[in-house]
């Protein structure tokens, strides 16, 4: 599926960069780039404004050339006062009102004023053109400045088209490589076949939702976008005929036989909201166009929806450099017993799962390193497999996490600053019980490496990173000096991937300089990238960016559209629209919350519930900030909650199916309850307490 390594991880984690086809590569590359560029344009294009102001005093006068004003600044005053009194008159004869008389002293100064004005127009033309005309600096910089300006500008307009653009590449890349998010991997030819099938039927009702959408578009003069009708027409042709190609060419390294039941569970998550969507539409509202129609709402946040694929890109880059390797480096002197080392690391993944925007990015990017870490500790597989599960759950609470942006975007009555300052407190109280639930459930004695031994080892561990360290911060230097940009939950999107690829790039140097001692790192750590040239790993990058972009942007838009089919076909008018205890408010947003986060992907959830339950819990009484709080916990339950549970999905794609098979068998052999299904449980019993303390313990103290 997504993701393999080695052993007791998945099968190919890190290997040599192979070669990947460029159609896969270059147009991924080539929006993310193209996204990146007009972020950046649009800083700097402020940074010129503000510099060419401190150069030139009304440079926003000056940086375009004028044109000479048409008015006489010489004209003769009484004769225009003596016209205006005529035509007064005359329309006075002509009027059945009492006549009122024009007063000459009330027209002269109204034309001294305008006198006045002409004057000071051709004074600032005659200004404005001395000064371009003796400055050639002043013309050359305006021509500059316009120039990027004018690409801020068109990126403005582009975002929708690179949204669904890349949309659309990514998720062909995925349907052709059998890499979209399903409850389980395809294993038999059946599997594949039936897979198959159903993305032919789920796309084809795509392509004549898009179909209809241009036909009612062109009838009522909607000329607005033309183009993005037929972006969304070529795609979904594109994918209906990559399903049926794959429908006809019968995959000959899959083995036949397999059952029913689990053929069904092959089928990606995407198809069957397309499906519900799309049969609704068509047998209950006769509104063919209607699943298009509900993908403007994800184009309408165009922005958000790119830095998701930006962030995931983040997190293939960096799965292409040894940084993480050389972290886990310092760590390893202390050896830590299996269930601190368990500790350490999922509190460390919290940080840069913030960075990469939601659970699912970061499981993605660096869910099997962090599996062969906990396994490398020696800890059992249920508790690996569940520490990598809910790696990524307690970092959305963090600056600058994506998830919070869109919430602060959709709902004026919160704001990112105060989403994140209560969202620090919801992680420490996880991170304590994520460790007193390890604590709790060990399976070793505790113990650690005395300090005497470790720290040195630790510290001299440290030194690689340095660089990495400096030249991150000479990055998020620059972007502040030079752009003007601190690092922030806006800002984070342009700045981590051109500080990536500068990682990058010094990461290849790096093993080019020290090929034996980071040959011996990669053999005793599979998943650690030490061979291949730069535009090798950038390649690798972005192709594995590809397959996990269609994946994600493609549930995320189905989801959009099922939650637009929910809102419409009013399941959720059957909801109370207030009610007389907040108590019982809170139990049934909590029930309601959690079942929307095990069906639907984040964002598309939070467009959902802000534009339907939200405005329940404001009018229920309950704060704002402390629903949105209920809310990201109760979705990350429901993310870790069968029967979908998607981060425990995606778990599996980046450990393998052979890792996840012999997790089973060891859990199987446990003694108790919990132990034979500690990989699931665990996970859950974490979020669910840390959601009903927060739901409920601010109700009690009255906050």
């Amino acid at each position: 599926m997504l993701a393999t390594h080695q052993t007791y991880t998945p099968k190919n984690g890190y290997s040599a960069p192979r070669s990947h086809p460029l159609w896969s590569v270059l147009p991924t590359s080539l929006i993310l780039l193209l996204a990146i560029t007009f972020g950046t344009s649009s800083y700097l294009h402020s940074q010129l404004l503000t510099l060419g102001q401190s150069i030139w005093n009304d440079y926003g006068m000056l940086r375009h050339a004028m044109q000479e004003p048409s008015c006489d600044v010489d004209f003769d005053v009484e004769r225009r006062i003596a016209a205006q009194i005529a035509r007064a008159e005359e329309q006075t004869t002509n009027s059945i009102l009492p006549p009122r008389p024009p007063n000459p002293n009330s027209i002269r100064r109204s034309l001294e004023a305008q006198r006045l004005q002409c004057a000071e127009r051709h004074q600032t033309y005659s200004h404005n053109q001395s000064l371009r005309q003796s400055s050639l600096l002043l013309v050359s910089y305006s021509k500059v400045e316009s120039a990027v300006g004018g690409v801020a500008e068109m990126g403005l307009d582009a975002q929708k088209y690179l949204l669904v653009g890349i949309i659309l590449l990514c998720a062909l890349v995925g349907t052709l490589q059998h890499s979209h998010i399903s409850l389980r991997a395809i294993r038999t030819r059946r599997d594949a076949q039936v897979s198959a099938l159903f993305q032919v039927g789920a796309n084809l009702l795509l392509l004549l939702s898009a179909l209809h959408w241009r036909s009612v578009a062109m009838t009522s003069s909607d000329t607005a976008t033309p183009w993005i009708h037929w972006f969304w027409i070529i795609g979904f042709s594109g994918l209906a005929l990559a399903a049926i190609w794959q429908l006809l060419h019968r995959d000959r390294y899959l083995p036949v036989g397999g059952n029913w039941l689990g053929t069904l569970l092959t089928i990606p998550v995407y198809t069957y909201m397309a499906l519900i969507s799309g049969l609704y539409f068509l047998l209950a509202e006769h509104y063919e166009a209607g699943m298009a129609v509900q993908l403007i709402k994800m184009v309408k946040y165009a922005d958000l929806y790119i830095n998701v694929a930006l962030y995931v890109w983040v997190g293939m880059l960096l799965k292409q450099t040894r940084l993480a390797h050389l972290l886990f480096d310092a760590i390893r002197p202390w050896k830590l017993a299996p269930e601190l080392i368990t500790i350490v690391v999922v509190l460390l993944a919290a940080l840069p799962t913030a960075f990469t925007g939601a659970s699912g990015i970061f499981l993605i990017a660096v869910g099997g390193l962090i599996y062969h870490e906990i396994r490398m500790s020696g800890a059992r597989r249920p508790l690996a497999f569940a520490a990598t599960a809910m790696s990524g759950s307690m970092g959305v609470v963090l600056n600058p996490c994506l998830m919070v942006v869109i919430i602060a975007s959709l709902n004026k009555q919160v704001t990112t600053t105060q989403l994140f300052d209560t969202g620090h407190n919801v992680f420490i109280l996880t991170a304590i019980l994520f460790s007193a639930m390890v604590l709790l459930t060990r399976r070793s004695p505790l113990g650690c490496a005395p300090a005497r031994e470790a720290l040195p080892a630790s510290l001299k561990a440290l030194i690689p990173l340095l660089p990495y360290v400096a030249i991150a911060t000479v990055s998020l230097i620059f972007f502040h000096i030079a752009l003007n940009q601190s690092f922030n939950e806006f800002s984070a999107p342009t700045i981590l991937p051109v500080t990536l690829i500068f990682l990058l790039a010094y990461d290849v140097w790096s093993c080019k300089r020290q090929p034996q001692k980071q040959a011996a790192a990669s053999d005793q750590a599979p998943t650690v990238p030490t061979q291949g040239g730069f535009w090798q790993r950038m390649i690798a990058g972005t192709a594995e960016s590809s397959i996990h972009i269609g994946a994600l942007l493609m549930l995320m838009a189905l989801s959009v559209v099922l939650g637009g089919v929910m809102e419409r076909a009013g399941v959720m008018e059957l909801f109370p629209t207030g009610f007389t205890s907040v108590w019982i408010a809170m139990t049934f947003l909590v029930a309601v919350l959690v079942l929307i986060g095990m069906f639907m992907e984040p964002y598309g959830a939070i467009i959902l519930v802000s534009a339907t339950i939200a405005s329940i819990a404001y009018q229920s009484g309950i704060d704002p900030v402390h629903f949105w709080m209920v809310v990201l916990l109760a979705f990350e339950l429901g993310y870790l909650t069968p029967p979908i549970a998607l981060n425990q999905i995606l778990t599996r794609q980046v450990v393998g199916d052979e890792e996840m098979d012999q997790t089973q068998a060891e859990s199987q052999a446990g003694n108790t309850w919990w132990q034979r299904h500690e990989r699931l449980v665990m996970p859950v019993t974490v979020m669910a307490i840390a959601l009903l303390l927060v739901a409920y313990v601010p109700l009690a103290l009255g906050n």
